[in-house]
């Protein structure tokens, strides 16, 4: 017996949870598609769902923002070198850049960024519209290594970085990075994996070191390499495969 917005009764074991399904079609990451459902955006078989955990299938009739809804059939992965000033969004009620103006009139697919780079950073981020790829690169239980350049106008000491490195808390966040090279007192490699939302920023700004510049050179096996500001370029069939394969580590 099949469940739907209004019974809300089991399913089926052949069916996957509305957020799984959007992001099959791709609409977004999972989490992304989590907060749709919350703000009230998604209707199956007429019904709007209002709360999480229900599951569909190809079978149901399901609408966001009105519009239907079907799994994607052809997966593209992207890396993109983000300029800084534009957002990582669908869209912005304030007007502002968002990152996928820089290569949507060259693709036909709608895509969606996996992870995150905020407005004021730069460097690669990928664009997808597979949301099994999504959650792979941006869930922390992968453990995707993301590394960044950061160039500070403040003097970056030593024991603050050792401190980092063994974990720290931040307005009651624990915050630890993975690795660290410090190029000079200005000039600082660091590697996260769990990379949580303005982890940087943060972490620097509880040391009172003023940040010039974050820009993310690698994202597990990928590198930004010769990749110009505002430039992409399609993923490797290997690159793909590798993060694939972390499911299995």
């Amino acid at each position: 017996m099949k469940w739907t917005a209004k019974s809300l009764k089991p399913m089926n074991e052949d069916n996957v949870r509305l957020h799984v399904y959007m992001s099959r079609c791709g609409i977004g990451s999972r989490r992304t598609c989590e907060r749709y459902i919350d703000e009230k955006r998604v209707r199956v078989n007429g019904a709007v769902v209002t709360t999480q955990g229900m599951k569909v299938s190809d079978r149901d009739t399901i609408l966001f923002d009105g519009k239907p809804i079907v799994p994607v059939s052809k997966k593209v992965y992207i890396a993109l070198n983000k300029p800084e000033g534009y957002l990582c969004t669908g869209k912005d009620p304030e007007n502002r850049l968002c990152a996928h103006v820089l290569f949507e009139n060259a693709l036909p697919e709608t895509l969606f960024h996996a992870g995150r780079l905020d407005m004021n950073s730069s460097g690669i981020i990928f664009y997808t519209n597979d949301g099994a790829f999504a959650h792979i690169v941006s869930h922390p239980s992968f453990g995707i290594q993301k590394e960044y350049v950061v160039i500070t106008s403040t003097r970056i000491e030593e024991e603050q970085l050792l401190e980092y490195k063994r974990g720290l808390e931040v307005s009651g966040v624990h915050y630890r990075c993975e690795h660290y090279t410090l190029i000079n007192n200005y000039k600082v490699l660091l590697t996260l994996v769990q990379g949580k939302n303005r982890e940087i920023r943060r972490v620097f700004s509880h040391y009172g070191i003023r940040i010039k510049r974050i820009h993310r050179v690698r994202i597990g096996c990928v590198n930004l390499g010769k990749l110009s500001s505002g430039e992409f370029r399609y993923l490797k069939k290997k690159e793909i495969e590798w993060f694939f394969e972390r499911r299995k580590v």
